[in-house]
Protein backbone atom coordinates (compact mmCIF):
# COMPACT_ATOMS: atom_id res chain seq x y z
CA UNK A 1 0.00 0.00 0.00
CA UNK A 2 1.42 3.36 -1.04
CA UNK A 3 0.76 6.76 0.45
CA UNK A 4 -1.62 8.81 -1.69
CA UNK A 5 -0.14 12.05 -3.12
CA UNK A 6 -1.98 14.64 -1.03
CA UNK A 7 -1.54 18.40 -1.33
CA UNK A 8 -2.59 20.40 1.71
CA UNK A 9 -2.51 24.06 2.65
CA UNK A 10 -1.19 25.35 5.98
CA UNK A 11 -2.14 28.36 8.07
CA UNK A 12 -0.34 29.29 11.29
CA UNK A 13 -2.52 30.88 13.95
CA UNK A 14 -0.42 33.65 15.47
CA UNK A 15 -2.99 34.18 18.24
CA UNK A 16 -2.48 30.70 19.73
CA UNK A 17 -0.82 30.57 23.14
CA UNK A 18 0.41 27.97 25.60
CA UNK A 19 -0.32 29.70 28.90
CA UNK A 20 -2.47 28.52 31.77
CA UNK A 21 -6.14 27.72 31.29
CA UNK A 22 -8.17 30.53 32.86
CA UNK A 23 -11.36 30.82 34.91
CA UNK A 24 -13.29 32.56 32.13
CA UNK A 25 -12.92 29.53 29.85
CA UNK A 26 -13.35 27.14 32.75
CA UNK A 27 -16.85 28.58 33.16
CA UNK A 28 -17.62 27.26 29.66
CA UNK A 29 -15.76 23.93 29.55
CA UNK A 30 -13.97 22.37 32.49
CA UNK A 31 -12.51 19.17 33.84
CA UNK A 32 -15.00 19.34 36.70
CA UNK A 33 -17.94 19.36 34.29
CA UNK A 34 -16.19 16.69 32.25
CA UNK A 35 -16.30 14.43 35.31
CA UNK A 36 -20.07 14.93 35.49
CA UNK A 37 -20.46 14.17 31.78
CA UNK A 38 -18.24 11.10 32.02
CA UNK A 39 -20.15 9.69 34.99
CA UNK A 40 -23.46 10.29 33.21
CA UNK A 41 -22.53 8.96 29.77
CA UNK A 42 -20.70 5.92 31.15
CA UNK A 43 -23.94 4.90 32.91
CA UNK A 44 -25.88 4.61 29.64
CA UNK A 45 -26.64 1.16 28.19
CA UNK A 46 -23.85 -0.24 25.99
CA UNK A 47 -21.32 2.43 26.91
CA UNK A 48 -17.70 1.41 26.52
CA UNK A 49 -14.57 3.36 25.56
CA UNK A 50 -13.86 3.18 21.84
CA UNK A 51 -10.56 1.65 20.64
CA UNK A 52 -7.28 3.51 20.26
CA UNK A 53 -5.22 1.97 17.47
CA UNK A 54 -1.46 2.20 17.12
CA UNK A 55 -0.55 2.76 13.46
CA UNK A 56 3.11 1.79 13.64
CA UNK A 57 3.42 1.07 9.92
CA UNK A 58 2.06 4.44 8.85
CA UNK A 59 4.09 6.26 11.52
CA UNK A 60 7.30 4.68 10.23
CA UNK A 61 6.42 5.57 6.65
CA UNK A 62 5.74 9.17 7.62
CA UNK A 63 8.91 9.41 9.69
CA UNK A 64 7.28 10.22 13.03
CA UNK A 65 7.70 8.45 16.35
CA UNK A 66 4.16 7.25 17.14
CA UNK A 67 0.73 7.57 15.57
CA UNK A 68 -2.46 6.79 17.46
CA UNK A 69 -5.97 6.79 16.03
CA UNK A 70 -9.08 7.03 18.20
CA UNK A 71 -11.69 4.97 16.36
CA UNK A 72 -15.26 6.21 16.89
CA UNK A 73 -16.91 3.81 14.43
CA UNK A 74 -18.40 1.68 17.22
CA UNK A 75 -19.70 4.43 19.54
CA UNK A 76 -23.10 3.24 20.86
CA UNK A 77 -23.58 1.32 17.62
CA UNK A 78 -24.21 4.58 15.77
CA UNK A 79 -20.94 4.79 13.90
CA UNK A 80 -19.82 8.25 14.98
CA UNK A 81 -18.53 10.26 17.93
CA UNK A 82 -21.41 12.74 17.93
CA UNK A 83 -23.71 10.46 19.91
CA UNK A 84 -22.02 11.41 23.18
CA UNK A 85 -22.43 15.14 22.54
CA UNK A 86 -25.93 15.31 21.06
CA UNK A 87 -27.49 12.77 23.41
CA UNK A 88 -25.87 14.36 26.47
CA UNK A 89 -27.30 17.74 25.44
CA UNK A 90 -30.78 16.21 25.12
CA UNK A 91 -30.52 14.86 28.65
CA UNK A 92 -29.27 18.15 30.10
CA UNK A 93 -32.11 20.00 28.35
CA UNK A 94 -34.71 17.69 29.88
CA UNK A 95 -33.12 18.21 33.29
CA UNK A 96 -33.22 22.02 32.94
CA UNK A 97 -36.87 21.81 31.90
CA UNK A 98 -37.67 19.52 34.83
CA UNK A 99 -39.14 17.18 32.24
CA UNK A 100 -37.41 13.87 32.85
CA UNK A 101 -40.73 12.36 33.95
CA UNK A 102 -42.70 13.90 31.07
CA UNK A 103 -40.19 13.67 28.27
CA UNK A 104 -42.92 12.44 25.92
CA UNK A 105 -44.34 15.97 25.96
CA UNK A 106 -41.06 17.46 24.69
CA UNK A 107 -39.92 17.65 21.05
CA UNK A 108 -36.27 18.30 20.30
CA UNK A 109 -35.12 19.41 16.87
CA UNK A 110 -31.88 20.05 15.06
CA UNK A 111 -30.25 20.62 11.71
CA UNK A 112 -27.65 18.12 10.62
CA UNK A 113 -25.42 16.81 7.88
CA UNK A 114 -26.13 13.34 9.25
CA UNK A 115 -24.19 12.44 12.40
CA UNK A 116 -25.45 15.16 14.77
CA UNK A 117 -29.03 14.41 13.77
CA UNK A 118 -28.46 10.75 14.49
CA UNK A 119 -26.99 11.67 17.89
CA UNK A 120 -29.97 13.84 18.85
CA UNK A 121 -32.38 11.17 17.61
CA UNK A 122 -30.49 8.60 19.70
CA UNK A 123 -30.80 10.84 22.77
CA UNK A 124 -34.50 11.42 22.14
CA UNK A 125 -35.12 7.68 21.89
CA UNK A 126 -32.99 6.95 24.95
CA UNK A 127 -34.78 9.48 27.14
CA UNK A 128 -38.28 9.24 25.67
CA UNK A 129 -38.88 12.54 23.86
CA UNK A 130 -39.87 13.33 20.28
CA UNK A 131 -37.38 14.40 17.62
CA UNK A 132 -37.42 16.28 14.32
CA UNK A 133 -34.24 16.50 12.22
CA UNK A 134 -33.78 18.93 9.34
CA UNK A 135 -31.41 17.61 6.68
CA UNK A 136 -30.21 19.56 3.67
CA UNK A 137 -30.52 18.14 0.20
CA UNK A 138 -26.92 16.92 0.07
CA UNK A 139 -27.39 14.38 2.89
CA UNK A 140 -27.33 10.86 1.45
CA UNK A 141 -30.31 8.46 1.66
CA UNK A 142 -28.32 6.09 3.85
CA UNK A 143 -27.88 8.73 6.53
CA UNK A 144 -31.55 9.71 6.28
CA UNK A 145 -32.58 6.09 6.83
CA UNK A 146 -30.33 5.77 9.87
CA UNK A 147 -31.97 8.79 11.54
CA UNK A 148 -35.47 7.64 10.71
CA UNK A 149 -34.56 4.23 12.09
CA UNK A 150 -34.18 5.83 15.52
CA UNK A 151 -37.76 7.11 15.39
CA UNK A 152 -37.07 10.71 14.38
CA UNK A 153 -39.07 12.66 11.82
CA UNK A 154 -36.85 13.89 8.98
CA UNK A 155 -37.56 17.16 7.17
CA UNK A 156 -35.66 17.74 3.93
CA UNK A 157 -34.55 21.33 3.27
CA UNK A 158 -33.07 23.08 0.27
CA UNK A 159 -29.68 24.75 0.35
CA UNK A 160 -26.76 24.09 2.67
CA UNK A 161 -26.33 22.87 6.23
CA UNK A 162 -26.37 26.49 7.40
CA UNK A 163 -29.67 27.03 5.60
CA UNK A 164 -31.04 24.02 7.47
CA UNK A 165 -29.90 25.59 10.75
CA UNK A 166 -31.91 28.72 10.03
CA UNK A 167 -34.93 26.70 8.90
CA UNK A 168 -35.06 24.57 12.04
CA UNK A 169 -34.84 27.69 14.22
CA UNK A 170 -37.87 29.17 12.49
CA UNK A 171 -39.86 25.93 12.60
CA UNK A 172 -39.03 25.33 16.27
CA UNK A 173 -40.14 28.83 17.24
CA UNK A 174 -43.45 28.25 15.49
CA UNK A 175 -44.04 24.69 16.77
CA UNK A 176 -42.70 25.02 20.32
CA UNK A 177 -39.81 22.61 19.78
CA UNK A 178 -36.46 22.81 21.58
CA UNK A 179 -33.46 23.17 19.28
CA UNK A 180 -30.48 20.98 20.19
CA UNK A 181 -27.69 22.43 18.08
CA UNK A 182 -23.93 22.05 18.20
CA UNK A 183 -23.61 25.62 16.86
CA UNK A 184 -23.62 28.46 19.39
CA UNK A 185 -24.67 32.01 18.55
CA UNK A 186 -25.71 35.13 20.46
CA UNK A 187 -28.39 34.17 22.96
CA UNK A 188 -27.94 30.42 22.38
CA UNK A 189 -24.98 28.89 24.18
CA UNK A 190 -26.14 26.51 26.92
CA UNK A 191 -27.02 23.55 24.71
CA UNK A 192 -23.95 23.80 22.42
CA UNK A 193 -21.82 23.95 25.58
CA UNK A 194 -23.41 20.69 26.77
CA UNK A 195 -22.70 19.12 23.37
CA UNK A 196 -19.05 20.17 23.60
CA UNK A 197 -18.72 18.97 27.18
CA UNK A 198 -20.00 15.57 26.10
CA UNK A 199 -17.29 15.40 23.44
CA UNK A 200 -14.58 15.72 26.09
CA UNK A 201 -15.41 12.19 27.24
CA UNK A 202 -13.78 10.65 24.18
CA UNK A 203 -10.75 12.93 24.58
CA UNK A 204 -10.16 11.74 28.13
CA UNK A 205 -10.66 8.13 27.05
CA UNK A 206 -7.85 8.58 24.54
CA UNK A 207 -5.53 10.13 27.13
CA UNK A 208 -6.16 7.21 29.47
CA UNK A 209 -5.38 4.76 26.67
CA UNK A 210 -2.08 6.44 25.76
CA UNK A 211 1.15 5.52 27.51
CA UNK A 212 2.49 9.07 27.04
CA UNK A 213 0.75 12.35 26.26
CA UNK A 214 0.73 13.26 22.56
CA UNK A 215 2.99 16.00 21.24
CA UNK A 216 0.52 16.75 18.43
CA UNK A 217 -3.23 16.36 18.01
CA UNK A 218 -4.89 16.60 14.59
CA UNK A 219 -8.61 17.29 14.91
CA UNK A 220 -11.21 18.04 12.26
CA UNK A 221 -13.58 21.01 12.40
CA UNK A 222 -17.02 21.60 10.96
CA UNK A 223 -18.64 24.37 13.03
CA UNK A 224 -15.71 23.89 15.40
CA UNK A 225 -17.44 22.43 18.45
CA UNK A 226 -15.52 19.17 18.58
CA UNK A 227 -12.18 20.82 17.82
CA UNK A 228 -12.83 23.39 20.55
CA UNK A 229 -13.75 20.66 23.04
CA UNK A 230 -10.46 18.91 22.27
CA UNK A 231 -8.57 22.20 22.68
CA UNK A 232 -10.23 23.05 25.98
CA UNK A 233 -9.76 19.64 27.52
CA UNK A 234 -6.10 19.35 26.56
CA UNK A 235 -5.40 22.96 27.54
CA UNK A 236 -6.84 22.59 31.03
CA UNK A 237 -5.37 19.09 31.50
CA UNK A 238 -1.80 20.05 30.51
CA UNK A 239 -1.68 23.85 30.85
CA UNK A 240 1.32 25.45 29.19
CA UNK A 241 2.61 21.97 28.26
CA UNK A 242 -0.42 21.16 26.13
CA UNK A 243 0.11 19.39 22.78
CA UNK A 244 0.35 21.27 19.50
CA UNK A 245 -3.16 21.43 18.06
CA UNK A 246 -3.65 21.14 14.29
CA UNK A 247 -7.22 21.82 13.11
CA UNK A 248 -8.26 20.26 9.79
CA UNK A 249 -10.95 21.48 7.38
CA UNK A 250 -12.14 20.81 3.82
CA UNK A 251 -10.51 23.28 1.45
CA UNK A 252 -13.89 24.48 0.14
CA UNK A 253 -15.51 24.73 3.58
CA UNK A 254 -12.76 26.26 5.71
CA UNK A 255 -14.82 28.62 7.86
CA UNK A 256 -12.56 28.25 10.92
CA UNK A 257 -9.45 29.10 8.90
CA UNK A 258 -11.16 32.13 7.35
CA UNK A 259 -12.39 33.35 10.74
CA UNK A 260 -9.06 32.96 12.52
CA UNK A 261 -7.23 34.65 9.65
CA UNK A 262 -9.63 37.61 9.85
CA UNK A 263 -9.66 37.64 13.68
CA UNK A 264 -13.46 37.59 13.63
CA UNK A 265 -16.32 35.31 12.66
CA UNK A 266 -16.48 35.10 8.88
CA UNK A 267 -19.43 33.22 7.35
CA UNK A 268 -18.74 31.48 4.06
CA UNK A 269 -21.80 31.69 1.79
CA UNK A 270 -21.00 28.82 -0.57
CA UNK A 271 -19.39 25.70 0.90
CA UNK A 272 -19.08 22.32 -0.78
CA UNK A 273 -17.35 19.11 0.25
CA UNK A 274 -17.66 15.36 0.14
CA UNK A 275 -16.85 15.55 3.86
CA UNK A 276 -20.47 16.21 4.76
CA UNK A 277 -19.96 16.39 8.51
CA UNK A 278 -17.35 19.11 8.02
CA UNK A 279 -19.13 21.05 5.27
CA UNK A 280 -20.14 24.10 7.31
CA UNK A 281 -19.95 27.78 6.51
CA UNK A 282 -20.29 29.36 9.95
CA UNK A 283 -18.19 28.84 13.08
CA UNK A 284 -19.87 28.27 16.44
CA UNK A 285 -19.57 31.34 18.65
CA UNK A 286 -18.33 29.35 21.66
CA UNK A 287 -15.87 27.39 19.56
CA UNK A 288 -14.28 30.49 18.06
CA UNK A 289 -12.76 31.71 21.33
CA UNK A 290 -11.12 28.37 22.12
CA UNK A 291 -9.82 27.88 18.59
CA UNK A 292 -8.60 31.46 18.36
CA UNK A 293 -6.44 30.92 21.43
CA UNK A 294 -5.55 27.23 21.22
CA UNK A 295 -5.41 26.07 17.59
CA UNK A 296 -1.73 26.36 16.67
CA UNK A 297 -2.08 25.45 13.00
CA UNK A 298 -4.86 24.86 10.51
CA UNK A 299 -4.61 22.59 7.49
CA UNK A 300 -7.12 22.45 4.66
CA UNK A 301 -7.44 19.35 2.51
CA UNK A 302 -9.05 18.84 -0.91
CA UNK A 303 -11.92 16.44 -1.48
CA UNK A 304 -9.59 14.41 -3.68
CA UNK A 305 -7.74 13.34 -0.52
CA UNK A 306 -10.74 11.55 0.97
CA UNK A 307 -11.19 8.32 -1.00
CA UNK A 308 -7.45 7.42 -1.17
CA UNK A 309 -7.14 7.93 2.59
CA UNK A 310 -10.24 5.83 3.27
CA UNK A 311 -8.71 3.03 1.19
CA UNK A 312 -5.36 3.40 2.95
CA UNK A 313 -6.95 2.94 6.37
CA UNK A 314 -9.14 0.09 5.13
CA UNK A 315 -6.14 -1.90 3.86
CA UNK A 316 -3.65 -0.80 6.52
CA UNK A 317 -0.06 0.32 5.99
CA UNK A 318 2.70 -2.22 6.60
CA UNK A 319 0.83 -4.39 9.05
CA UNK A 320 -1.43 -1.74 10.56
CA UNK A 321 -4.97 -2.83 11.49
CA UNK A 322 -7.81 -2.31 9.03
CA UNK A 323 -9.87 0.72 10.07
CA UNK A 324 -13.28 1.61 8.71
CA UNK A 325 -13.37 5.40 8.47
CA UNK A 326 -15.86 7.57 6.62
CA UNK A 327 -15.48 10.73 4.58
CA UNK A 328 -15.19 13.11 7.54
CA UNK A 329 -13.42 10.55 9.70
CA UNK A 330 -10.25 10.44 7.61
CA UNK A 331 -9.60 14.19 7.58
CA UNK A 332 -6.96 14.17 10.32
CA UNK A 333 -4.96 11.35 8.77
CA UNK A 334 -5.17 12.95 5.31
CA UNK A 335 -3.86 16.24 6.71
CA UNK A 336 -1.01 14.48 8.51
CA UNK A 337 0.02 12.59 5.36
CA UNK A 338 -0.09 15.76 3.32
CA UNK A 339 1.93 17.68 5.89
CA UNK A 340 4.63 15.05 6.10
CA UNK A 341 4.89 14.90 2.31
CA UNK A 342 6.08 18.51 2.20
CA UNK A 343 9.52 19.18 3.68
CA UNK A 344 8.64 22.75 4.54
CA UNK A 345 5.60 21.51 6.42
CA UNK A 346 7.53 19.11 8.64
CA UNK A 347 9.09 21.88 10.64
CA UNK A 348 6.12 24.14 9.97
CA UNK A 349 3.86 22.09 12.25
CA UNK A 350 6.83 21.05 14.39
CA UNK A 351 6.74 17.36 13.46
CA UNK A 352 9.92 15.37 14.07
CA UNK A 353 11.06 11.76 14.27
CA UNK A 354 10.18 11.64 17.98
CA UNK A 355 6.71 13.21 17.62
CA UNK A 356 3.71 11.39 19.09
CA UNK A 357 0.57 12.17 17.08
CA UNK A 358 -3.07 11.58 18.06
CA UNK A 359 -5.79 11.70 15.40
CA UNK A 360 -9.53 11.03 15.57
CA UNK A 361 -11.47 8.89 13.14
CA UNK A 362 -14.76 10.54 14.00
CA UNK A 363 -17.00 8.23 11.98
CA UNK A 364 -17.09 4.82 10.42
CA UNK A 365 -19.21 3.77 7.43
CA UNK A 366 -22.21 5.90 8.43
CA UNK A 367 -23.43 5.52 4.86
CA UNK A 368 -22.46 1.96 3.84
CA UNK A 369 -23.25 2.50 0.14
CA UNK A 370 -21.10 5.60 -0.06
CA UNK A 371 -18.31 3.89 1.87
CA UNK A 372 -18.31 0.89 -0.48
CA UNK A 373 -18.15 3.14 -3.52
CA UNK A 374 -15.31 5.30 -2.21
CA UNK A 375 -13.18 2.43 -0.95
CA UNK A 376 -13.53 0.24 -4.04
CA UNK A 377 -10.09 -0.41 -5.50
CA UNK A 378 -9.34 2.19 -8.16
Amino acid sequence: MRLPPLEVELYRNISARHGAYDEVRRAVLSLAEHDVARATISSWPNYQPTPLHSLEGLAATLGIGELWLKDESSRFGLGAFKSIGGAYAVLRLLERLGARDRAHEVTVACASAGNHGRAVAFGAKLFGCNCVVHLNEAVTPGRVAAIEGLGAQVVRTTGSYDDAVRRVDADAAREGWYVVSDTAYEGYTDIPRDVMQGYTVLVEEALEQLEQPPTHVFVQAGVGGFAAAVCAHLWERYGAERPIIVVVEPRNAACVTASLAADRLVPLPDVQSIMGGLCCGEVSLLAFDFLHNCADYLITIPDEAVAPTMRLLKHGMNGDPSIISGESGVAGIAALIGACARDEFDHGVELYSHSRVLVFSTEGATDPESYARLTADA
